[in-house]
């Protein structure tokens, strides 16, 4: 069983995923004449040896299903020993310190081993990664697990207090990572764990405080290109939108809501609302009528063929074009003497949402008012040869 590589069926002592729902999954360790009580009941592990990855085991209550372990997938899982890091930042941090497979890397501390997986992924199989922890059980708990997971040959754990002590490692790495309280006590023995010809460092903080002082070390122990993020997941939230169409009415210079619009926004007002609205439109058609000129009959019937082929003709002559499409299609009701003009065509609305009693009804993503919290702040580093 290894965490770098795949294999098809389950064995005894495997490490396996079980997938009972989104969100809600178990790493178990399989072993003979062991059961695992689900929240669809008792799961005997000798029900799942000779099982193919993947597989749906039917439960009592249910089912579940075999997934092969990730380092992804055991982030999700393992047993908190202490903060870990999670995808988002592991990503980030392998991704920065430019790991390939036979990279040579450093970190401190090992805490519950997330990141410490997804390095040994990352670099196998000619790579090799140093981890230190200064709590002698939570050392001694990573090098089990490293060892059941089967990838202890590409991880050496070591029991120490770099802060105190140092790495005692001169010139084989190619990255160095650090998650230690005061890393700045650190910078000097990491400084000297990188190759001769250079190397790139990431010293992971919680506090902004502790950004600050690392980085002023840094600078003066000619560490270059320093710079600091922070890692945030945003989730949007899918809603409905609903807008009126809007309709150019006589006005097409103003572009106004049409009377077919303005309609259901009567019927939520109060009627002394509603009077002052009708009020205020019989106002403004009395003066487009006193300030407009005459039209003419021949005006009107060259507007009223323009329309049928396709343009609109505001007063002063000009000529809108409008979709040719939109153009061919009759007015939706019968009392609408006017052309009603939507701003997509059919295919677009179509493809983008649809429209609905004088609305256009879309889905959009809604982004959060406030992003609680963060991870942490990732300060990143190189190092050249002199």
């Amino acid at each position: 069983m290894s965490f770098v590589g795949y294999k098809k069926c389950v064995e005894a002592g495997d490490t396996v995923i079980l997938f009972l729902r989104y969100g809600h999954m178990h790493a178990i360790r399989v072993k003979e004449g062991q059961t695992f009580q689900t929240k669809y009941g008792a799961l005997r592990h000798s029900d799942l040896i000779g099982c193919e990855y993947g597989s749906k085991i039917v439960c009592p209550r249910g089912y579940l299903f075999i997934l092969h372990p990730t380092p992804e997938l055991w982030t999700q899982n393992l047993p908190h020993r202490t903060q870990i890091l999670y995808s988002t930042d592991i990503s980030t941090v392998t991704y920065q310190l430019d790991l390939k497979p036979g990279s040579v890397v450093v970190e401190s501390g090992t805490g519950s081993a997330s990141l410490s997986h997804a390095i040994i992924r990352t670099i196998a199989p000619t790579g090799h990664l140093h981890t230190f922890e200064f709590h002698e059980q939570r050392a001694e708990k990573a090098a089990e697990e490293f060892e059941e997971h089967g990838i202890s040959q590409f991880v050496t754990v070591k029991h120490r207090d770099v802060c105190q002590k140092g790495f005692g490692l001169d010139h084989v790495a190619d990255a160095v990572f650090l998650d230690l309280p005061v890393p700045w006590n650190a910078l000097s023995s990491a400084k000297q764990a990188l190759k001769k010809e250079g190397g790139r460092l990431c010293s992971f903080s919680p506090c902004i405080e502790q950004v600050q002082k690392t980085c002023e070390i840094l600078r003066i122990m000619g560490f270059e290109e320093l710079y600091t993020i922070e890692c945030l997941v945003r989730e949007f939230d899918v809603r409905t939108s609903s807008m009126p169409i809007v309709d150019l009415g006589q006005s097409p210079d103003v572009g106004q809501v049409g009377n077919q619009s303005a309609a259901p926004m009567k019927d939520n007002l109060g009627q002394a609302d509603a009077s002052k609205m009708e009020d205020t439109t019989d106002s403004l058609k009395k003066n487009e009528q006193t300030d407009a000129e005459p039209q003419t009959k021949k005006v009107k019937t060259e507007q009223s063929e323009a329309m049928e082929m396709g343009d609109i003709a505001d007063s002063k002559g000009n000529k809108n074009k409008i979709d040719a499409d939109s153009a061919s299609k009759k007015p939706e009701s019968a009392d609408a003497g006017k052309r009603k003009i939507t701003f997509l065509p059919a295919s677009a609305s179509d493809l983008l949402g649809k429209i609905d009693n004088r609305n256009f009804v879309f889905k959009t993503g809604v982004a959060p008012s406030q992003m609680p919290g963060h991870t942490g702040y990732l300060t990143f580093a190189s190092l050249y040869p002199i």
